[in-house]
Order: C-alpha cells, then sequence, then structure tokens
C-alpha cells in the first residue's frame, strides 16, 4: 500500500502569489465569497432564442444595459436599457424596479420578464405589454405555464387550470395527506417538480400522493409562543412508503385521467415524458427494492397501458434519474441513459422497443444531455472523458456515430448550445483560473473570448493549492485536495484538517476554480497554519458504477478504509503533525465523521460532524432503501452502521451541529447520539441553530464556520 500511496499523479499546482497583503475574514470566506470575491461573471448570459446572437448585462455609463453581440461583432452593442424596461413597466401601469429581473430573449425582439413570480411578454416595437402571469397567480404555489397559454398551480392543496380569466379546479380532495402536482418520493430520482404539461401545452401530467399511512414526524416551530409543533410525512426505512398515481388532465375538454400504473402502490413513478404527438405518457417505473425497473407507455386519452420499452435490473439497485429523449425530427426514436455497462452512457432505442444501439461507451460517464442541433444530426452531451474530476461538451453525430469535443480545457465547463446548435457559450474555470467565456463557432472551432476574469484573491495571502491522486488498498485512484499553510516551510509541522462527504451524489473535488470548493474556508484555514486536505472516496459521484456500489449495504467501510489510504499519505509527508489532525463533514459526511471517529480512535484528535446520519433506520426509505435495503433485510449492515449504539466508543474531541427545524436528518439522530454519549459516560459538544434546516445558510453561515474553526484551534495544539 506504501508504494502505492507514494506514486502519486499529480494534476497540476497552484502556485502561491508572491504578494501577500490581506488575509481573509470570516465573512470573505463564507459570503463574500459568493458575491464581492466570486470571480467575474456575465449577468444573464444567454443566446437570443433561436439564433446565434447573444446577451448579457453590462455597466455602461455606471447603468445596467442588455448588450448584445455575434460572433463577428468586435464588440457589443446597447440593446436595452433599465431606463426603457421602466418606460414600458409604467405605461402598463406596472411597479418598476431597481435592476434587471430575469429575463429571456425572443428572435422577434421580444422578452419574457419574470417579476416576483409575474410573468410578462415585452417587445421592442412598444406594442402593450402582455401578462402572461398575474400578480395573483403568481402568489399561489407550484405555478406553471404552457406553450398554449393554460397555467396550472396550487391553492390551498389543490390543482387549478386557469387560461384568459377562465379557472377549472382539477381535483378537490387535496390535502397534507393527498398531495397533488407536486414533487413526491422525497426529491429522488430525478424528480423535482409535479406538473409535466404536453408539447403541445393541452394535457396535463400530474402527480398524486397519498401520504396518509405515513408517520407523521414532529418538527418543532421555536419561533412561536408556546413553541409549537408541525407534523412532516417522513417515510422511515423499512416502513410504510406513500402511494404515488398520475393524472393526465385535459384542458380542453377539462376532463381528468388517470393513468392505470397498478399494484403494488408502494412503487416508484419517476421521469415523466410526453410522446412528441401527445397521445402517450411514458414513466419509469421502479419497484420499492430499486433493483427493477421498467419503462412503461400508457395512453393519455384512456389511461391504458400500452407496452414496456425497456426493461432493467441490477443485483444492487437501478437509479433512473432522466426522462427518455425523443430524437429530434425522428418521433419513433428515443435516447435512454443507463450505467448498465458500468459507466452512465447513451442508447438509441425504437419506441416499438427495439433496441437500436450504444451511442456513447468508455470508461467515463455521460454527465447531461443539451440538446439536439436545429435538424436533428447533431446530440450535444457533456462527459468526464477527459478526467472524473473535469466537465467537458461534446458534439455526436447521429449518421456518423462519431463524436468530436466542442471545449478542449481539462476543466470544469458549463455550456449553453444555440438552437441551431453552431454556436456554444463556454464559461469554465480552473483551480488556478477564476473564469474565461467564450463564444465557440462549433464548425470551424474558433473562438471568441467575451470575459476573462481577474483573480478576485489577488490582494490576499493563499495558500498552495494542489489536485492530485492516491491508490487505495485496491489500487484504484482517489483523487485529493491540498491547500498547504501561507507562507509554507517543508521543514517545519503543520497541524491537519481534513474535510470529507464519501457519499452518492457528491463530488468534492473538480478541476474548477477553488479546486471545487464552494467556499474560501480552505484558504481561511491554510492562512492560519493548517494543511487542508479533502479526498472523494468510493461512493462517491462521476466514477461510475462500481466506484459508488463499493458501498452497499455497508455504508462507511468502503470510505473508512480509503480514508485510512490518505491517513497513511499524510503521515508519509514530513510536513503534517498528524498528531494534530481535525475531521469535519456534513450530511452523509457528519455519519462518515462519526463513524471513524468511533472506529478508528486515536486518528483524529478532534472532529465536527454536521447534519449527521447517527442510525439509517431513521433515514428516509428511496434514499436509504437504495444503498442499505431494509433494516429487516439487512440487519447486520444497519446494526454496524447504528452509530447510536456505538457512542461509548468516542475517544477523541467530537462536536455535533444540527439545523433545529431540519427535515431530511431529523435531530433525533443527534439528539439520541448525545442521549447514548450521557448514558456512557463520553464527553461530546453539541450545537444547534434554531430556524434551519438541513444547511445553515444566510449570514448564519459565517457563525456555523466560525464555531467550527474555533473548535479545531482548541483542540489542535
Amino acid at each position: 500500500m506504501k508504494k502505492n500511496i507514494a506514486a502519486l499523479s499529480f494534476l497540476f499546482i497552484v502556485v502561491n502569489a508572491s504578494a501577500q497583503q490581506k488575509t481573509l475574514t470570516m465573512e470573505d470566506a463564507m459570503l463574500n465569497a459568493r458575491t464581492t470575491l466570486a470571480p467575474e461573471n456575465l449577468k444573464q448570459l444567454q443566446f437570443i432564442k433561436g439564433t446565434g446572437d447573444y446577451v448579457f448585462i453590462k455597466k455602461i455609463n455606471s447603468a445596467d444595459t442588455w448588450v448584445k453581440g455575434n460572433f463577428k461583432s468586435k464588440e457589443e452593442t446597447a440593446y436595452l436599457s433599465l431606463a426603457d424596461l421602466n418606460k414600458a413597466l409604467r405605461a402598463a401601469s406596472l411597479d418598476t424596479v431597481a435592476s434587471f429581473p430575469a429575463m429571456q430573449f425572443n428572435k422577434d425582439n421580444s422578452w419574457l420578464v419574470t417579476i416576483k413570480g409575474r410573468q410578462l411578454m415585452m417587445n421592442a416595437a412598444n406594442t402593450p405589454v402582455k401578462t402572461l402571469i398575474d400578480k395573483s397567480t403568481a402568489s399561489k404555489e407550484n405555478v406553471e405555464r404552457s406553450n398554449d397559454g393554460y397555467i396550472a398551480y396550487l391553492d390551498d392543496h389543490n390543482l387549478f387550470v386557469s387560461k384568459d380569466g377562465d379557472v377549472k379546479q382539477v381535483t378537490i380532495d387535496g390535502s397534507k395527506d393527498i398531495v397533488y402536482a407536486s414533487s413526491v418520493h422525497r426529491d429522488e430520482f430525478g424528480i423535482t417538480k409535479g406538473t409535466f404539461w404536453s408539447n403541445n401545452g393541452k394535457q396535463l401530467a400530474f402527480y398524486r400522493m397519498d401520504q396518509s399511512m405515513v408517520t407523521d414526524y414532529p418538527i418543532i416551530d421555536w419561533t412561536a409562543y408556546p413553541a409549537l409543533n408541525e407534523n412532516i410525512k417522513y417515510p422511515m426505512a423499512g416502513g410504510k412508503s406513500h402511494h404515488v398515481t398520475v393524472g393526465v388532465y385535459n384542458a380542453v375538454t377539462k376532463t381528468t385521467t388517470w393513468l392505470k400504473t397498478g399494484e403494488p402502490a408502494e412503487q416508484y413513478l419517476t421521469n415523466i415524458a410526453w410522446s412528441p404527438d401527445d397521445k402517450y405518457v411514458f414513466i419509469a417505473v421502479l419497484n420499492r427494492e430499486q433493483n427493477h425497473m421498467w419503462l412503461k407507455q400508457y395512453d393519455a386519452t384512456t389511461g391504458d397501458f400500452v407496452k414496456t420499452l425497456y426493461e432493467e435490473t441490477d443485483s444492487k439497485y437501478v437509479e433512473p434519474l432522466v426522462p427518455m429523449l425523443f430524437v429530434k425530427n425522428k418521433p419513433d426514436q428515443f435516447i435512454w441513459q443507463s450505467r448498465k455497462d458500468g459507466w452512465n452512457h447513451l442508447y438509441l432505442h425504437n419506441i416499438n422497443g427495439t433496441f437500436i444501439k450504444q451511442l456513447t461507451t468508455g470508461q467515463w460517464d455521460v454527465l447531461e444531455v443539451k440538446g439536439f442541433d436545429e435538424k436533428g444530426e447533431n446530440l450535444y452531451y457533456t462527459s468526464t472523458e477527459v478526467s472524473p474530476v473535469s466537465k467537458n461538451l461534446y458534439q455526436l453525430n447521429f449518421k456518423s456515430g462519431k463524436t468530436k469535443p466542442v471545449t478542449k480545457e481539462n476543466y470544469v465547463h458549463n455550456t449553453q448550445v444555440s438552437a441551431a446548435g453552431d454556436f456554444v457559450l463556454d464559461n469554465y474555470s480552473g483551480p488556478q483560473l477564476p473564469r474565461v467565456v467564450k463564444l465557440i463557432d462549433v464548425k470551424s472551432g474558433k473562438e471568441k473570448v467575451l470575459l476573462q476574469s481577474a483573480d478576485p484573491l489577488s490582494a490576499y495571502s493563499k495558500g498552495q493549492l494542489s489536485i492530485f491522486t492516491i491508490k487505495n488498498n485496491e489500487g484504484t485512484d482517489l483523487y485529493c485536495r491540498m491547500f498547504k499553510p501561507v507562507n509554507f516551510d517543508s521543514t517545519k509541522k503543520y497541524p491537519v484538517i481534513v474535510y470529507w462527504y464519501g457519499g452518492p451524489h457528491a463530488q468534492m473535488i473538480l478541476n474548477s476554480w477553488n479546486g471545487g470548493a464552494g467556499d474560501y474556508w480552505f484558504q481561511y484555514m491554510a492562512e492560519r497554519g493548517y494543511v487542508v486536505f479533502t479526498l472523494d472516496t468510493r461512493g462517491s459521484s462521476n466514477r461510475g458504477r462500481a466506484f459508488e456500489q463499493a458501498i452497499f449495504r455497508h455504508l462507511g467501510k468502503a470510505q473508512m478504509d480509503d480514508m485510512m489510504s490518505a491517513v497513511d499519505y499524510l503521515k508519509s509527508l514530513s510536513y503534517t503533525d498528524t498528531s494534530n489532525m481535525g475531521l469535519f463533514g456534513w450530511s452523509f459526511g457528519g455519519f462518515m465523521t462519526t463513524d471513524f471517529m468511533l472506529n478508528h480512535p486515536g486518528v483524529f484528535k478532534a472532529a465536527v460532524a454536521g447534519g449527521p446520519v447517527m442510525n439509517w433506520a431513521y433515514y428516509e426509505i428511496m434514499y436509504g432503501e437504495r444503498y442499505m435495503d431494509t433494516p429487516q433485510e439487512n440487519p447486520d449492515g444497519y446494526e454496524e452502521t447504528n452509530l447510536i449504539k456505538q457512542a461509548g466508543k468516542l475517544k477523541g474531541k467530537l462536536m455535533l451541529i444540527h439545523g433545529l427545524q431540519d427535515p431530511v436528518v431529523v435531530q433525533q439522530h443527534s439528539v439520541n447520539f448525545v442521549k447514548a454519549a450521557v448514558d456512557k459516560g463520553v464527553q461530546v459538544d453539541y450545537m444547534i441553530y434554531p430556524g434551519h434546516e438541513h444547511n445553515v445558510l444566510g449570514k448564519d453561515r459565517a457563525h456555523l464556520y466560525q464555531k467550527v474553526t474555533d473548535y479545531f484551534m482548541q483542540n489542535l495544539k
């Protein structure tokens, strides 16, 4: 193992700037990192819909102005001023705005303006402003407008659909138990909403969730006098799950049809899609065990089941995350994303259920499909083909089957593709590159630089940042990130702080600004003399199916083994004081941190676990059972991850932090651990954040990280 650890594969090192003038405050590190100290960007950069022209907000004579450009233009020209926008709003007897709201531009010189949820259509011809979603409707829940002008929304738990003043109440039995037109299955399986308009905008597929059988769980509102209990529905692993069905409302006939999704009631209805002709609805149906998925077709008029187009099983779990995508101009073909060959790739199928071919292949993951060009000849997608810690855009030609890279640099590229597919807006960064924005001509590969951001931390002292790999005990590469202290001296010894997560759907380390860290706390600690280290263990994202599924049924085991490989690496360095190391993680990382402190005592002197899962039997069905099965099926796995029963093994200093209104990892986890520690005579520190849910956000985030910092400074000496 030591040989493997010694064979490091360094990607690059960011050299510390020679000018070291200022040090970060906690407000700089946690709050200003996203505002005044964030890399410069182009506000609301977008293509004018249907064209290769781009627009963004720019300061002209100290005033924000929309400017317009294209690949051939040498510089952008003024397109729309805030004064012009307010003039149009006043003419329509609407409130003016102090800054530009969210706007979307169309090729016919019209634009959509969204102000406090109200949606307006305006244009350069000074014709009257058209209200698409009025103020009253915008105040409702889950508002969504269709292509035909129908608006769906929730009011007092029930679904309504309106158009031009004609309002239809679609459901009548909505309540806290009967939930309509909302996200279901605890936002798993890529689900983010509960309404799905057909292509022509005349039919609405929507979720109905009966959660009356799910146990109530108390969340206390401590701001009320006296404190008020507000129950939520929280389906815990092994318990009863909610029942979901899908309705289709026809806005023309004003009738509702329920899709005959059948039994068992405890199944997951995911990734809803409409056929191009709006005759059918497709649902990826997943069994509760999450090891068998059927892509099913239903008749939107009758609700009848038509056929199964595709079926997938896995000995561990299947996790559909993206709806089927119909091939442009070929309504009889669709693309499905699957990890069945070990990596997330694109597969072409016929609507009759015939498999045609695999479109992408290799030991890398497709991350996102961006869409087709105008003719449907090329598909654009992003992937990790260059590196697991990078994201690049590719063009796939349907006729030849060949792909070509559109973005070139080994960084994280966030891209927009024009409707015709001929131009790409590329916004990317690297660990030492704050931000570059380019316009790319796809055919020629030529580029136009729109922005090269200056280093927002140029006036600050910075630690040396490096991204590299080490080997775990199986010989697998693990990506690591390290910030060395400011004024680093290799002859000195520095205390170490390790931050990690270790769970699915997360990746800590990226070839992007600040190494993928969203704030500057790591730099803040480097300024104060700490080595700050992070690694992505097995279980984390974008490394293929086997890398993630290594944690199945035994959460924490593979990750702790990987952490021990990292500890061995840290011990091999001459400049790390490994007798003074701290460990920090949040959510899944909070579970991992506590688990490690209990099962590897003496490695870390102090640790902080935020929002930690302490007993997976207390966690939600959808996520928990995917990775652990049920407590009844996997008693040994649940027993070995029940940290509450292991509280007596704690040797070092441990601080738990929890948001008092957390509906994700409920507070019972940390409270029961504290009770067990008391019963065993073990000391543990505890901090709560009233008014916060699973994450501590806003101005209080600086308070949270000051608390964490103080704890490490007190205990790592």
